[in-house]
This record gives structure tokens, sequence and C-alpha cells, in this order.
């Protein structure tokens, strides 16, 4: 494709916007993870499978986190997973 007289690749532009590992997929369970936040969760070796609810999981980091430990990444997939998790789950 020729944008003002330029070759533009759209495969190539779209990869840079477009990250398929910040995209969230269902996993199962009602949990909704991004490829991302599971590398966070394994460094901290924990398994979403082993949970059977987005809040359930978002308990177990919490656990996790109490054990006074620094992890600001973990933090983070916690936060974000709580606020999906109050958006999907409360009535509007």
């Amino acid at each position: 494709m020729k944008v003002n007289g330029k070759n533009i690749d759209i495969d190539e532009l779209t990869k840079e916007v477009y990250n398929d590992k910040n995209m969230i997929k269902m996993r199962g369970n009602g949990i909704y993870l991004s490829d991302d936040q599971i590398d966070v969760l394994k460094r901290y070796n924990i398994d979403y499978n082993n949970y059977g609810s987005l809040q359930s999981l978002i308990f177990g980091i919490e656990e996790v986190l109490n054990e006074e430990i620094v992890a600001e990444d973990l933090e983070e997939v916690s936060q974000k997973l709580a606020e999906l998790n109050y958006y999907n789950n409360t009535n509007k």
C-alpha cells in the first residue's frame, strides 16, 4: 500500500499498534487474561488454571502479595483484574 508516495506494509504497521500479548482472552472458568499477565503469574508460581473464578484468582494473588514480597508487576496484574471484575460483575 502506498501513502503519500511511500510504501507502507500494513502488517508491519499494525504489529506495532496491535500487540497480541496484551490482548485479553478467555482462559476458562470466567477468567480473562493476556499472555503478558500469564507470564507475570508464572513468575510467582500462580497457575490460573487452579482457580474457579476471577475473584478466586484475585484472592490467590493477594495472598502472595501479603507474604511481604515486593512485586510491582504482580500488584499491577491484581489491580487490572480487580478492575475487570468490577466492570464485568457490577450492576449498572
